[in-house]
């Protein structure tokens, strides 16, 4: 079976508080966005994973880890799975999370699984933050550390959406060591509500302020996309991946440095 994982990006990004279980209590709109990594998932002899495409750092993937999630409940026996990896990791862009989450779908159709959406959202949960995005996927508002999710319908314009990665590597722990919690800000809903036209200046990743200041070239392509004419630009999840929404797909864009990567996808409303 073959399923193609897609990832988002962040509308807005709020950090409110540190909980008391280490987590941060966070504010957010993910929006699914058509870039995909591809995922193939087949019976097998044995547990395997392999990979193409970008290279993934490291032992475990979340792949494995939906495997073997979902063993401890079924008996289900082994799966090959072939990840051909698009999505840059380590980007703010979800796509490890997606192929977790896209996984344990793959893994419910091949064997008949008798799981609900809801408990497959429950089983995302025990991957990651962001998994449970995954399952449904669109346009969610995303509370509590992430997990905590409700669908929205903002109603958006036909918009182009520019992706830029300049090769940096942000960890997730490590943005979240230096960010500033902000509980007295306005409800993401309402921001959003106001309309593409009012985000910019308004609506912000609360991630941006530390990590520009530490890669100073992120805030230089956020500068880049609002001369190229984006309506909104902003940094996705913990960074280091940029965004620009355009209501017209521009010409061309001058960088001030030529990012490592960028890929143009298309959003109807």
């Amino acid at each position: 079976m073959i399923y193609f994982p897609p990832c988002k990006i962040n509308l807005g990004l709020q950090i409110l508080k540190k909980r008391n279980d280490g987590f941060h209590e966070i504010e957010s709109a993910m929006l699914e966005i058509p870039f995909y990594d591809a995922l193939e998932v087949v019976e097998a002899d044995s547990l395997s994973f392999r990979s193409s495409g970008l290279e993934i750092p490291g032992r475990g993937n979340l792949c494995t880890d939906a495997f073997q999630l979902l063993q401890q409940d079924f008996a289900i026996p082994p799966v090959a799975i072939h990840l051909h990896k698009v999505i840059p990791m380590g980007g703010g862009l979800g796509g490890g999370s997606s192929d977790g989450a896209k996984t344990l779908v793959a893994l419910r159709d091949l064997f008949h699984l008798e799981i609900t959406k809801a408990k497959l959202r429950e089983y995302a949960a025990e991957l990651g933050s962001d998994c449970p995005f995954f399952i449904d996927g669109g346009l969610q508002l995303a509370t509590g550390r992430g997990e905590l999710l409700e669908k929205l319908s903002l109603r958006l314009p036909a918009i182009h959406i520019v992706l830029v990665n300049a090769g940096i590597h942000v960890p997730t722990k490590d943005a979240y060591a230096h960010v500033v919690p902000n509980p007295d800000q306005k409800p993401l809903t309402e921001l959003l509500n106001a309309g593409l036209e009012f985000w910019k200046g308004h609506l912000v990743n609360d991630f941006e302020q530390s990590v520009f200041q530490q890669h100073p070239v992120l805030a230089d392509v956020k500068a880049d996309l609002y001369k190229a004419g984006a309506s909104y630009a902003a940094m996705s999840g913990s960074g280091s991946t940029l965004f620009g929404l355009f209501t017209e797909k521009p010409a061309a864009i001058s960088w001030s440095k030529q990012p490592v990567f960028e890929r143009w996808t298309f959003i109807t409303n």
